[in-house]
């Protein structure tokens, strides 16, 4: 007889083992996790805060009315990216990230399952208990790939930090906040007045 359990998926923990993108793939469990060097990375258990969720949802609609007609393409989460090393093969895979916004302008990154490759742009809205996760593993991800700006913005504060990659390295802008208007260099013509888009969220 065969045993109960033969079929079912693991559960993988973040202190055990290196998983890559095909082993994400056998995954059924509820919660968003992501990969990033092959650990474990859960969500919390929560949903977003409202906030979160309104600037998120204000900023993708900002980049989609401009970027129409454009070459690029902007996506929201739930999106997985995958940011292979050496090799695109899911066996060969050990960071995928679902980042609240990214921007694609090489429209060969794209396929069925997301983006493999370095967004443009990729922005995370924080939240309470993940600032450790988007801070440090995820910067040093995007940066090691490649993507040209990474945004991070604290939603409660309202305030917004713009990394740029210069020479294969992050430099930070100053702390923006109400009062300044952002401008991008992968998002010609994109102008987001601060205190009128902070303005907007409850």
């Amino acid at each position: 007889m065969e045993p109960e359990d033969k079929n079912l998926v693991k559960e993988p923990f973040t202190e055990y083992g290196t998983y890559s993108y095909a082993d994400y793939l056998t995954w059924e469990i509820d919660e968003m996790v992501e990969l990033i060097k092959g650990k474990v990375f859960r969500s919390a258990a929560a949903a977003p805060r409202r906030k979160h969720q309104e600037v998120a949802g204000l900023l993708h609609s900002r980049l989609l009315v401009h970027l129409e007609g454009k070459k690029c393409k902007v996506y929201i989460a739930p999106f997985d990216v995958r940011l292979p090393v050496n090799s695109k093969r899911n066996e060969d895979i050990f960071t995928v990230v679902q980042p609240d916004i990214c921007m694609v302008c090489d429209l060969s990154k794209l396929d069925d399952a997301g983006c493999v490759g370095a967004p443009d742009l990729i922005v995370e809205v924080l939240s309470p208990g993940n600032n450790k996760k988007e801070l440090k593993n995820k910067y040093e991800v995007y940066e090691e790939s490649g993507v040209r700006e990474y945004w991070i913005i604290h939603p409660s504060e309202e305030t917004l930090v713009i990394y740029r990659l210069i020479d294969g390295k992050y430099q930070p802008s100053r702390l923006f906040s109400h009062g300044d208007i952002i401008t991008s260099e992968c998002i010609p013509g994109f102008k987001l007045d601060l205190e009128e888009f902070f303005g907007k969220i409850d």
